[in-house]
């Protein structure tokens, strides 16, 4: 059946009044979100799998989406982790040979509502100029009003602790025979041949706040044993697992809310080298005495482009983020500030002065994305191996 004989049966309504009608697809339910986009072409499946949208109605400025279905090798995290999905048009057909099943499929299966046939560039266009906004999707036949009633009614996201949604529940270690986290090849060719096998393996404790799978694989592939933690472990249960390194993942919410997080990070800095990333460098930024802030739209897609000053570098990266860390208190802790954001001056990575701790509010494991920052997880895997050699272990 074509859209044009179907019924706009579903519906997104924002807070600022504005309502669109469209046609639904995937499970039949009613969500509350925060409004964002995504701007990249590929990795629909990652960007629905990855914990850091918990809480967010996600429209895809691509015009057509599905076409590759769906597979389990691509999942981020065990399912779906948006509220809600928004596209310009699902593509009639599935045409990939490592496709499983469809788009709709899988979120049906899942209980991810999605709407199709609204325009998502004025959807985008109004969350650019407006910021991120409280939204309701229904695909159950909710009216206009109902529908923002609904969405103005939604608590949003500022102050929410998301993280205990989506950390696992108790301690595991990824990987232990490294099969999952062998480099992708296709006919003897190495695809990622920077991301090498280490033959000095770490121990690493890496805290759970809503890791993307990619993360761990590629910890695992640069020389670290990870040994994951639920993302309110304390330090005393860091210590237990006798690590030489702490890892800080990504993660959905505000990352202020988390006061739980930003203690055990303090008292672990002193005797560890630390490596976060999105979140996890929101948490080191709160560890250290300094703050964050809400940005206006975020920033959400696999083409933002980074800067560090130190190596004068310009880095295309994958991000997924709606906080930033302010620069001015970073510095005032101690900190460098080492990358920043050249669409908005944010800050995109930083580094102190006297502990090896750096991060980073970028994936640099991208999936989806550019490989441009994955020498990170190298560097990381270096200043450990130092540090160990400085202290005598």
């Amino acid at each position: 059946m074509t859209n044009r004989s179907k019924k706009r049966d579903a519906v997104l309504a924002l807070e600022d009044g504005n309502v669109f009608r469209g046609f639904s697809f995937g499970a039949s339910t009613t969500v509350e979100g925060e409004a964002v986009f995504n701007t990249a072409m590929t990795g629909y499946q990652e960007t629905l799998t990855d914990p850091s949208y918990f809480g967010q109605i996600v429209t895809m400025t691509a015009p057509q989406i599905g076409n590759y279905g769906v597979n389990d090798q691509d999942e981020e995290s065990d399912g779906p982790k948006v509220a809600g999905f928004v596209i310009r048009e699902l593509s009639p057909i599935v045409s990939n040979w490592r496709a499983t099943g469809s788009l709709h499929e899988y979120l049906l299966s899942n209980g991810i509502p999605g709407i199709e046939g609204v325009d998502t560039r004025a959807i985008t266009k109004r969350l650019r100029v407006h910021g991120a906004l409280k939204a309701c999707l229904s695909t159950e036949g909710l009216s206009d009003e109902e529908a923002l009633e609904r969405a103005k009614g939604w608590s949003g996201i500022v102050g929410r602790d998301f993280v205990k949604e989506v950390t696992c529940r108790e301690s595991f270690t990824w990987d232990p025979s490294g099969e999952e986290s062998r480099s992708f090849t296709v006919e003897g060719t190495n695809l990622l041949a920077n991301q090498t096998d280490s033959s000095q393996t770490h121990r690493l404790v890496a805290f759970d706040y809503g890791a993307k799978r990619a993360i761990y694989r590629n910890l695992r592939r640069h020389g670290f044993e990870v040994i994951v933690l639920p993302a309110d472990a304390g330090p005393q249960e860091a210590r237990e697992k006798k690590p030489d390194a702490i890892f800080l993942s990504n993660g959905p919410g505000d990352p202020s809310a988390l006061g739980y997080a930003h203690k055990t990070i303090e008292a672990l800095l002193p005797d560890y080298p630390v490596f976060g990333i999105c979140l996890g460098h929101q948490i080191l930024t709160h560890a250290i005495g300094a703050g964050t802030y809400k940005l206006k739209f975020g920033h959400r897609g696999a083409n933002q482009p980074v800067k560090n000053v130190e190596s004068e570098k310009v880095s295309i990266t994958s991000q997924n983020h709606g906080f930033a860390s302010d620069k001015e208190q970073l510095e005032s802790m101690g900190a460098i500030v080492t990358e920043f954001n050249l669409n908005d001056q944010t800050v995109s990575g930083m580094r102190l002065k006297e502990l090896p701790v750096f991060s980073v509010q970028y994936h640099p494991e991208a999936s989806p994305g550019p490989n441009d920052a994955s020498h990170l997880f190298r560097a990381f895997h270096d200043l450990v191996t130092k540090s160990k050699k400085d202290s005598g272990a």
